[in-house]
């Protein structure tokens, strides 16, 4: 599935080690590496990214980009580490929300820490890009949060990822005004309600440097 969507012109790929989410341990690190090393295509992983350790373990494998969620919530300090050794390029800090407020462990547990004040409070690390998921969205195909994703972009002056939600390409046009500057696209490509090919297609109305994402999971 992955040479799929390197095949159809993905410039990158966005994978999950759901069970490392859920345990703050990685749990398919051989795997991701072995389709990291037959692919061109850079590769960002997420998932159970808690500490430095574990962040340099991957990036060793050949990660392009680590998403880390949970420890930035919690240890902010790690992120700080992770960013000062490998450089803040390499880090993407998953912004996950419900209602407003940021979500845990794997999404299961609530903080009391707003989307945008963990925005902020990373800005302060170093931290150069966020990964915005509206958790409510996530894979109902009900189209993104246009409004968080352009108060983010807005207010923070940070490179943003949106996730959750998208449903069609048309979605992904409507994310275009918010200066984004990418999406992560997951059940959609899956169930065939976007073809990757249109989706790039519709990402040519933003500006050169744009970075439109294809989801492997």
């Amino acid at each position: 599935m992955a040479r799929q969507w390197q095949e159809q012109g993905g410039p990158r790929l966005h994978l999950v080690d759901l069970d490392g989410a859920a345990t703050g341990e990685p749990a398919h690190l051989e795997i991701i590496s072995a389709i990291v090393a037959a692919l061109d295509t850079p590769v960002q992983v997420g998932g159970g990214i808690r500490t430095a350790d574990t962040a340099r373990a991957w990036l060793e494998a050949g990660v392009d980009r680590v998403v880390i969620g949970t420890a930035a919530v919690r240890n902010p300090g790690m992120v700080q580490e992770v960013c000062s050794s490998h450089g803040s390029g390499r880090v993407v800090v998953a912004v996950d929300a419900r209602e407003g407020m940021v979500a845990v462990q794997g999404w299961q547990e609530a903080s009391e820490v707003s989307a945008l004040e963990l925005a902020h409070n990373m800005a302060a690390l170093g931290v150069v890009r966020l990964l915005y998921t509206d958790i409510s969205r996530d894979g109902t195909l009900s189209g993104p949060d246009l409004d968080t994703n352009t108060q983010l972009v807005r207010e923070t002056g940070m490179a943003v990822l949106a996730s959750g939600g998208v449903s069609s390409v048309e979605d992904i046009r409507q994310l275009v005004p918010t200066r984004v500057e990418g999406v992560i696209v997951g059940r959609a490509l899956y169930t065939g309600a976007v073809a990757l090919p249109e989706a790039i297609e519709a990402a040519t109305e933003r500006e050169e440097g744009s970075d439109w994402w294809g989801d492997g999971g």
